[in-house]
């Protein structure tokens, strides 16, 4: 009798460890890490971004963003618009045309307090040309294209 409760006590225990690892399998299959897993704070704290760290991940608006310590974490929970980049993070030259391109995490600017993304340096080097010109054009074209697949656009 021992047997039998010491085989259906392990029995159980592989049971419940292999259920909970189907949970975090699903978990992490279903996580969107924003920024490509940079720290978003850090775009406007350093001279260069920062990879974000898994030990100090935060959750909003369904998308999970890392950052590269538990201040920066901080930061972004009391005041995420701040840290956002604009447009979801698709490339500002993109949406400056009515379109939405990937916007990589490497090829940033920060203008007035905000966080522009790039497809590429290309790319960015036509938006440099006119800063204000193309955020203007972007503000305009993001309300209607917000919503939108960009498979639609």
């Amino acid at each position: 009798m021992q047997i039998l409760k010491s085989f259906m006590g392990a029995l159980f225990a592989v049971m419940f460890v292999m259920g909970a690892a189907g949970v975090a399998r699903a978990d992490v299959a279903h996580m969107t890490v924003g920024a490509g897993g940079y720290d978003l704070v850090s775009y406007q704290t350093n001279t260069k971004p920062l990879r974000g760290s898994g030990d100090f991940a935060l959750e909003h608006d369904g998308v999970s963003y890392l950052f590269a310590s538990d201040a920066n974490r901080e930061a972004f929970k009391a005041d995420p618009a701040k840290y956002l980049p604009a447009y979801g993070g698709y490339c500002a030259y993109g949406v400056s045309v009515g379109k939405k391109f990937y916007g990589d995490p490497e090829v940033w600017r920060v203008v007035d307090g905000t966080l522009y993304l790039n497809l590429n340096t290309k790319v960015q080097d036509l938006w440099l040309e006119d800063v204000a010109g193309k955020v203007s054009q972007a503000n305009t074209y993001w309300k209607d294209i917000k919503d939108k697949p960009a498979s639609e656009l």
